[in-house]
């Protein structure tokens, strides 16, 4: 009897172990910050073609301090707390996915609240989730308002994400921004960390932190992959 119920807590344990390993392409262990790839996979060399812009004359191309500010948030494992708050900006500790975008922004000195705030202001019709009524507080940490600024105001590029193709992934650079709206409204960061088959990894807010996950993750279809205009 004992050694029947140390089998069935191996093949549990086995299970959970695989489950861990395989889910969603190892998902829930990017989550913990354990990133483990696939040893049979071919290893494909994705060539870095970011702007070396640096506005902010940091020494740092621009697109690496947006990747660097929003891993910030990983770092501290910021809470996923979705509240209103006078002013705009949630406290350091806690916020949504919109919020990995502005403070990644603001690591390249680009503020992005300001910037929705003045085009919403002045293309009000456009900002379907604003409903006519603008609010400061709140608008530039919706997903849609993102969604409308970054198209109006940011390259567009391809929303096709190819395992093991090079020239498709080298249109996956770091500081790119992904926008999620078929049934599911997120948004994240593009990471300068890449899996073994090229694709990228990807900076979110999810319940219940933040975290750097591979962006094949997702099965909800891309609605839009976006690149600052340095």
């Amino acid at each position: 009897m004992f050694k029947k119920t140390i089998l069935i807590v191996a093949i549990i344990m086995v299970g959970l172990v695989s489950t861990s390993l395989f889910f969603r392409n190892g998902m829930v262990l990017d989550y913990l910050g354990i990133h483990i790839e696939n040893p049979f996979i071919k290893s494909v060399d994705v060539p870095d073609t970011y702007s070396e812009t640096d506005a902010n004359q940091n020494g740092i191309p621009d697109p690496l301090d947006i990747v660097h500010a929003a891993r910030i948030e990983v770092k501290q494992r910021t809470k996923y707390e979705s509240n209103y708050y006078a002013g705009g900006y949630p406290p350091d500790e806690e916020g949504v996915c919109t919020d990995v975008i502005w403070r990644g922004l603001f690591g390249a000195d680009i503020n992005l609240k300001d910037l929705m705030d003045k085009d919403i202001k002045q293309n009000i019709d456009l900002y379907y989730r604003v409903n006519g009524k603008p609010d400061p507080n709140i608008d530039f940490r919706r997903v849609p308002n993102q969604s409308v600024f970054l198209e109006r105001h940011a390259k567009s590029l391809t929303t096709e994400l190819i395992p093991g193709d090079i020239e498709n992934l080298k249109e996956w650079q770091p500081g790119d921004i992904v926008v999620f709206l078929d049934g599911y409204h997120h948004v994240g960061i593009v990471s300068d960390k890449r899996a073994k088959d090229g694709t990228p990894y990807f900076i979110h807010n999810n319940p219940p932190f933040a975290a750097e996950v591979k962006l094949k993750s997702f099965k909800t279809p891309i609605a839009g992959h976006y690149r600052w205009k340095f």
